[in-house]
């Protein structure tokens, strides 16, 4: 079985460490009937299946919708109670920076009088450090179950601080690409508002797991210090959902920003181009003015130049300065003519 640990507290302390999860079964079994009820086992799986799980819920009256949804996973965080069992589910998160990427895992808690399973879907988070934690505070521990889950959902939520961190970087980041100029920033911008909604997935709901915690040791003064305790844990779940929820409003700000830079970049370089059109268009203006200037004396030239035996003005005495006349008198004429349009 995919046993990371287990074990049965007393007073406290870790009573007894029994080879299997058979050992741990049987133990409680002996406990029934025990004038002291501070005693419980602590189970600990990783990844079980279902048969794994059906063992389980056999031996410890387990709730068969509670385990059905353990073994399918991808629940929501939330509190569930079947008469003495109750069922939790949380959503671990961490982040890695260099893909920007929110990872949320899964842990399923089963809480009875005597004894919590906490069922994990992935390696991340390590609970070893949230047992070694509560073995080293024997009054903590003695609380039983409850004190588990406390110690569970302090690691779970300590956890989140990493990835607000992680995004406020990156969010930072965002701002200095969009001022920049950056044409790939409005997918980072979209792709780290997608991590963000993770996140709050993973953390708005458990406002309300707590304040159901928090009803149930609101009158326990045996227990005041777990309601303190849990208390702590719900004003940082605020935070980070708070955290969060400034988070997208930002970087929905930042994409509105980033789309009215991109467009009026776009306009700019629309009126640079515009600029540019204006510009050729008054110079071939010019050119195509002086090749027609030129055009005219070339063409009296190229007329007069023929040489035909018989043709007008061949054999007239003025026929060259007349020629030569006409010439200067057209291209003067266009002349006065363009730069009248301003096209000169």
């Amino acid at each position: 079985m995919t046993v990371v640990d287990n074990a049965v507290y007393v007073g406290g302390a870790r009573d007894r460490e029994p080879d299997s999860l058979d050992g741990t079964l049987a133990a409680l079994r002996e406990r029934d009937g025990t004038p002291d009820d501070d005693g419980f086992a602590w189970i600990g799986l990783l990844r079980p299946d279902k048969a794994e799980l059906d063992k389980l819920a056999h031996e410890l009256a387990l709730p068969e919708l509670a385990v059905e949804d353990a073994v399918n996973a991808h629940q929501r965080p939330k509190l569930e109670r079947y008469d003495d069992v109750e069922f939790v589910v949380l959503r671990p998160a961490w982040y890695v920076d260099e893909d920007e990427d929110v990872q949320v895992g899964e842990i399923h808690v089963f809480l009875g009088q005597d004894f919590v399973v906490t069922v994990r879907h992935a390696e991340t988070p390590d609970l070893s450090s949230v047992r070694a934690r509560l073995e080293g505070d024997p009054g903590l521990l003695a609380l039983g179950p409850r004190a588990v889950l406390y110690a569970v959902l302090d690691r779970i939520v300590d956890d989140y601080r990493p990835v607000v961190r992680g995004l406020r970087n990156d969010i930072d980041q965002i701002e200095t690409q969009v001022f920049g100029g950056d044409p790939s920033v409005s997918r980072r911008i979209y792709q780290l508002s997608r991590e963000v909604i993770e996140l709050q997935r993973a953390v708005d709901p458990l406002r309300e797991v707590l304040d159901g915690l928090l009803s149930e040791t609101a009158d326990d003064h045996a227990r005041i210090g777990l309601h303190r305790g849990l208390r702590d844990v719900a004003d940082h779940i605020a935070q980070t959902s708070e955290s969060a929820d400034n988070f997208r409003q930002l970087l929905g700000n930042i994409l509105q920003v980033n789309a009215a830079l991109v467009g009026q970049r776009q306009n700019e370089e629309m009126r640079r181009l515009s600029e540019t059109s204006l510009a050729q268009g008054e110079e071939v203006k010019k050119i195509s003015s002086w090749a027609a200037i030129l055009f005219t004396p070339s063409l009296i030239g190229a007329i007069y130049g023929m040489n035909f035996e018989h043709m007008p003005e061949l054999a007239w005495t003025l026929g060259y300065p007349f020629a030569l006349g006409l010439m200067v008198l057209g291209s003067l004429t266009l002349f006065l003519v363009f730069r009248k349009r301003g096209w000169l």
